[in-house]
């Protein structure tokens, strides 16, 4: 009997599990943006070199 709950349980939280999820990326995602920030803040040179590294990246790469 539990397995048959289990595999119910499964198919009804599958998008609770999505949701959860998503959740979970965009808490990272924010966290991660923070960190970003805050190592701006500390390391502005570090942080401009960087950007700048970035920009060249985008500017090189080819679809």
């Amino acid at each position: 009997m539990p397995e048959d709950a289990s595999v119910n349980d499964t198919h009804t939280a599958q998008p609770e599990t999505d949701a959860e999820r998503r959740r979970r990326r965009a808490r990272f995602l924010r966290e991660l943006a923070e960190a970003r920030e805050l190592r701006d803040r500390v390391q502005p040179r570090r942080a401009k070199v960087a950007r700048l590294r970035h920009a060249m990246r985008m500017r090189t790469f080819r679809w």
